[in-house]
């Protein structure tokens, strides 16, 4: 199976080389400027970009799922849950107004509170990685 996966992963790289040096030679000014050139040229490419990316999130789904019921089902459930948790309360804590875009499209106020709530989110989980990572330090350092 390690064979295989090797020569597609060799078979994707030398297509994708082949399709960013035709890219190359066109140049930025001919592909801007010309839309066949764009179809023929960077479409390709694009194409192989979405089947790479398309493959590896049916891998990371396939392995996630499979270790999901491997696992700890008690410790993937509190997991889930605190997340679940945190998105929550980031809802309940960001507020929505409309705003008024650059392009002149209207984000509405639901749009606006759930990026609120993304970013609320990141903060909380950004600053928890940050404790994890000092307590664990602080840790290290006591048993040592």
């Amino acid at each position: 199976m390690s064979k295989v996966i090797n020569i597609i992963k060799i078979i994707f790289g030398i297509v994708g080389a082949i399709l960013f040096v035709r890219i190359l030679n066109a140049g930025d000014d001919a592909i801007e400027a010309n839309a066949a050139l764009q179809s023929s040229v960077v479409a390709p490419f694009m194409w192989v970009s979405y089947i790479i990316l398309g493959i590896t999130v049916l891998v990371v789904l396939f392995f996630s799922i499979k270790a999901l019921f491997t696992g700890d089902v008690k410790k993937t459930l509190l997991s889930v849950g605190s997340f679940v948790l945190i998105i929550v309360v980031s809802y309940l804590v960001s507020s929505g107004t409309e705003t008024a875009l650059r392009d002149g499209d209207v984000l509405s106020a639901s749009g606006s509170r759930w990026v609120s709530t993304g970013l609320t989110a990141f903060y909380i989980l950004s600053a928890l990685a940050v404790l994890a990572m000092l307590l664990s330090s602080v840790k290290k350092i006591l048993t040592r």
